[in-house]
Formats: structure tokens, C-alpha cells, sequence
């Protein structure tokens, strides 16, 4: 064969070559915008009974401390009757885009409800109306949707603000993309898509009380977790204690968000209880490191420990850890289209202890009508008092805790 045939053949083929990969890439690679990436951080915090396990409560009592420009399902109208496990609080999930990007987002809600959101959200589910135990009555997940987020780079920092302190802003002070919303009544700006709920999922970790103090956590999954931190605060005095990462057990299939039922040992870990000569701004040091190492921006870690700062770390006792991923993916889906090339969702879990401290303080304050110290404890009150209930040493106190409970619940619901 002549070379010059020879050429052209060779030529030819490298041409058919290069057709064919571009048709194969280019249909079975999904939509990805280049550079875009999306982080989340949020909390799911919930309340141990006796038995370490998370128990019902009514997350929404209280004041809210959120903006009145945030929108919130059914007006708020059901929020003394809503009850769970579980207060999802505050996921802001934040978009870094070079360009002008057009995103839709949507999130699903294993066995709860969306309560709150901000910018205005295309669909929020389930559209029939909630009371006191349908989250129990299985009904569909609850979801929200952003079927047309702008991210633009160049878009002027004008976003709502009032005149009140809020922990919402906090959230703000990061390097993220502005985004922006169409609405009937105009555009609405934000640094983010923020988003609040409650739901009846089974918590993945349990803790309880063991003798001289220590905390004895148990991992109720099939998962990983990465950081467990026991947290006290006795008025002005704080302490902490780190513990490793809590493996999963290969024996115990674990929970999903389908079922309550766990099989199998759960793997363990003590936690003895700390020693009250610590600071609150080095524990933020602390847990801003971890948040970082778990794959958020240093901002971000900053803003999330900002935002929660006044809870996290208030009077009484907890467990703060990080929620595995795969957890955090399973009970809430997140879908992004189309697909940033990376998406990092951190969530701290936040389970608080009625500890013999904690009891004590609110059987001293109900029996001085310590209004400030029973605030304090605030939305905790009611599983405070039933805790307090079961433990009674004698039907006589167990009696004077009731009458506690139903003073609590009348200045509830009066």
C-alpha cells in the first residue's frame, strides 16, 4: 500500500476514533457544571430517655429565633402539636460557582416534615395538614424543592436583615456564591438555602448514664462516627471530654430509616465525665477542627459553631458528635442538578442528658419558681420531667414531678 494511502487510512481512523469517545463521554458521564461545588452543614438534635434512647418531645416550643422573613409550613399553626425525635436544625447548604450557574435542588425528609425554609421553595411536602402524631401515622417523607436557583457571582450583598440579633446571619459570613429566587412578589437574595424540620427517625446513637458520671455511648447503626464529644456546663463552669471515633459493629446490621429495630451488640464507648475547668472558646477551637478535618471550608466551620454557640454550649449536659454520612444521606437525600463536581454534607449530632445535675437543678427551680433557671432548659423541659418521673425514688415524688409536668404544660399550651 502507497504511505500516502497509508496516511490518509491512519487518519481516517483516529478521526472515527475520537467521534466515537466524544458520543461515548458525552452519554454516560452525568451533567456536571465545571467548578461547582456544594457544601451543607446542619444538626439533628434529640433527647435520651432512661434507656439512652432518643424519646418523643415537642421540639417547637418555645420562641423562635429565626427571622420573620423566613417562611414556615402551615404558617407555624401546628407547632405546639408537632412531635419527633428529631429537630433537624438549621442545614444551610452553600454553592461555590465561578460563573453565572442555574441549580435545582431538592431534599426528602425520612419519616418527617419540613417546618421552616428561606428563599421560597417551589414545592414543599406533604400538602395535607399535620397535628399532634401524624408524623407517626406514616405518612410520606416529608420534602422541599428549588426548581430554579440562580448562583451569581457578581450579585450585590443585599439580603434581608432585621433589626434583632439572630443566629441566622451567622450563617453568612462565608466566602459562598450569592444565589437568588424568583417569587410572584420578586426576587429574593440569601447566601445560601436554608431549611429546618422534625421528624421520628431512629437516632443512630444512644447514651447512657453508668455510675460516678461517665456516659456510656452506644453506636445503634451500621456506621462509623468519626467524633464524640460529652459536654457539661454547671452555670459558669465548662467542660468537655473528646472521645476517638465510634466503629460501627459488623455483627449489627444496624437501623435504617424504614425501621426502629436494631440486632446485634452495639459497639461502645465510656466517656468519663469532665472536668469543669475548661472554656467555651476552646472547645469551639476544638470542634471547628474537627468540622474542617470532616470537610468543611474553615468559614463554614466557623459560621456553624458562630450560629450554635449559645445552644450547643448552654447549661446542662450533652453529646455532641458528627453524624456519618451515610446516615445523614439515608434519611436525608439531597439531589442537585445538575451535579456539582463535589458535595461535602457535614452534620453534628446533638443528644441531650438528664443527668442526677440536670434534675436536680430543674426539682430546685419548679419548687423556688426559678423562672430564670428553668429557662435555661427551655424546649427540654417536658423529657426532663418525664426522665425525672420514671427515676423517682418514691410514688410521693413522682407525684410532685407530675404536677411539675402539667405546670410546664399549662404555660405551654394555655
Amino acid at each position: 500500500m502507497p504511505p500516502r494511502t497509508l496516511r490518509l487510512l491512519c487518519c481516517s481512523l483516529l478521526t472515527l476514533c475520537f467521534i466515537v469517545s466524544i458520543c461515548l463521554f458525552g452519554t454516560s458521564a452525568g451533567p456536571v457544571y465545571s467548578g461547582l461545588t456544594a457544601h451543607e452543614w446542619g444538626t439533628f438534635t434529640s433527647v435520651a430517655g432512661p434507656d439512652g434512647q432518643a424519646v418523643e418531645w415537642s421540639p417547637l416550643t418555645g420562641s423562635t429565633d429565626l427571622p420573620s422573613f423566613v417562611e414556615q409550613f402551615q404558617k407555624g399553626g401546628y407547632k405546639l402539636g408537632l412531635r419527633g425525635t428529631v429537630r433537624m436544625e438549621t442545614p444551610v447548604l452553600y454553592f461555590y460557582a465561578p460563573a453565572e450557574e442555574t441549580v435545582s435542588v431538592q431534599v426528602s425528609f425520612s419519616k418527617g416534615v419540613i417546618t421552616e425554609w428561606y428563599p421560597h421553595a417551589s414545592r414543599v411536602g406533604p400538602g395535607t395538614a399535620l397535628h399532634d402524631g401524624t408524623l407517626y401515622q406514616g405518612q410520606p417523607d416529608g420534602s422541599i424543592a428549588w426548581d430554579s436557583v440562580a448562583l451569581s457571582p457578581s450579585l450585590a450583598a443585599d439580603f434581608p436583615q432585621e433589626a434583632s440579633s439572630d443566629r441566622y446571619y451567622a450563617a453568612r459570613a462565608t466566602t459562598s456564591t450569592p444565589l437568588r429566587v424568583h417569587t410572584l412578589t420578586g426576587e429574593q437574595h440569601e447566601k445560601f438555602l436554608f431549611y429546618r424540620g422534625v421528624s421520628v427517625f431512629p437516632v443512630p446513637i444512644s447514651a447512657t448514664l453508668m455510675p460516678a458520671g461517665a456516659v456510656c455511648a452506644e453506636n445503634r447503626g451500621n456506621f462509623t462516627f468519626p467524633s464524640i464529644i460529652l459536654f457539661e456546663r454547671s452555670g459558669e463552669k465548662v467542660g468537655y471530654r473528646i472521645g476517638g471515633g465510634l466503629p460501627n459493629d459488623p455483627g449489627n446490621p444496624g437501623i435504617l430509616p424504614a425501621s426502629s429495630k436494631t440486632t446485634g451488640q452495639a459497639a461502645s464507648l465510656a466517656l468519663d465525665p469532665p472536668e469543669l475547668t475548661a472554656t467555651v472558646d476552646s472547645l469551639a477551637r476544638d470542634l471547628e477542627g474537627i468540622l474542617v478535618a470532616q470537610g468543611l471550608y474553615q468559614n463554614e466551620a466557623q459560621a456553624m459553631v458562630q450560629t450554635w454557640r449559645d445552644s450547643w454550649f448552654e447549661e446542662g449536659s450533652r453529646l455532641l458528635y458528627i453524624v456519618p454520612p451515610e446516615f445523614v444521606n439515608a434519611v436525608l437525600p439531597l439531589t442537585i442538578k445538575p451535579a456539582p463536581i463535589q458535595t461535602t454534607r457535614v452534620f453534628v449530632g446533638r443528644l441531650e442528658l438528664v443527668t442526677p445535675a440536670t434534675a436536680s437543678a430543674v426539682e430546685n427551680a419548679f419548687a423556688e419558681h426559678d423562672r430564670a433557671t428553668l429557662a435555661k432548659y427551655a424546649r427540654f423541659l417536658e423529657p426532663i420531667l418525664k426522665t425525672m418521673i420514671e427515676n423517682a425514688p418514691s410514688s410521693d415524688k413522682a407525684k410532685e414531678f407530675h404536677d411539675d409536668l402539667n405546670l410546664y404544660y399549662n404555660s405551654q399550651f394555655r
